[in-house]
């Protein structure tokens, strides 16, 4: 296949539904080794790639191996807008919305569930997909207008979309379980064990939650701050709400 025969194809490829774009090695290892469908991988070195799974992640080794074509830098500036520093990028599936809501409804459920109410900030809720992952979150699902699908939110979870479920609601179709949501009026967190069953909600920084989903809370639960600091950062709240139930766990 020459240079424009691959860039038509990967185009082609890239159009289908629920194809989404892995940018470099870490979001490719990460879906491989979830079980994600990853239908293209594309290298300006096949070599160094091959060394660095190797390296990092050598269960990996061969599928990006036997799917990996190398190709020159000018080929892969074509088709991403930016050249990754690992020189890799590939096309992978993202599994079926009926997938994910079947994981994300499943009783009893071990771990939380993590909503992100209307959040803005896409390197954010990479940075909360990530979390989920580390500590064995069942999923995060957001609502709003925000593709929690979108590349740059892949690129801020190096991929690990593809180890917990990720999924887009409306605010009515939130799994079913007790709700705890992070709001400054709620009980010290300290004092407050979350179950392994619960939905960990969390609004936006400037605004916070919305009146109606603090209206459907079962309880509210507030992080200890200093007085005259506004806000935690998304991804720091998320992390300090899972590592509050993983204490609880031990």
């Amino acid at each position: 296949m020459d240079d424009e025969e691959l860039v038509g194809a990967w185009r082609a490829a890239e159009g289908e539904p629920g194809v989404v774009v892995l940018d470099g090695f870490h979001a490719l290892k990460h879906a491989l080794r979830f079980g994600g469908e990853v239908r293209r991988v594309v290298t300006v070195d096949r070599g160094a790639l091959s060394g660095l799974a190797g390296e990092l992640a050598p269960d990996v080794v061969p599928a990006v191996e036997g799917l990996a074509v190398e190709v020159s830098e000018a080929v892969v500036r074509r088709i991403v807008p930016r050249l990754h520093p690992t020189g890799v990028v590939a096309l992978a599936v993202r599994p079926s919305r009926g997938v994910n809501l079947a994981v994300l409804g499943e009783r009893p459920r071990r771990a939380p569930v993590v909503v992100l109410e209307n959040p803005r900030n896409l390197g954010n809720v990479g940075a909360v997909i990530r979390l989920a992952a580390g500590f064995g979150a069942t999923g995060v699902v957001t609502t709003g207008d925000l593709d929690p699908w979108h590349p740059n939110v892949l690129r801020g979870s190096a991929g690990l979309h593809f180890a917990t479920a990720v999924e887009r609601v409306a605010l009515p179709e939130l799994p079913a379980g007790p709700l705890y949501v992070l709001d400054p009026e709620g009980a010290d967190i300290r004092d407050l064990p979350f179950p392994d069953d619960a939905l960990l909600a969390f609004g936006t920084e400037r605004h916070g939650v919305s009146a109606e989903l603090k209206a459907r809370a079962d309880r509210l639960a507030a992080v200890p701050m200093q007085p005259g600091v506004s806000s935690f950062n998304l991804a720091t709240s998320v992390a300090m709400g899972l590592f509050h139930w993983m204490s609880g766990r031990r």
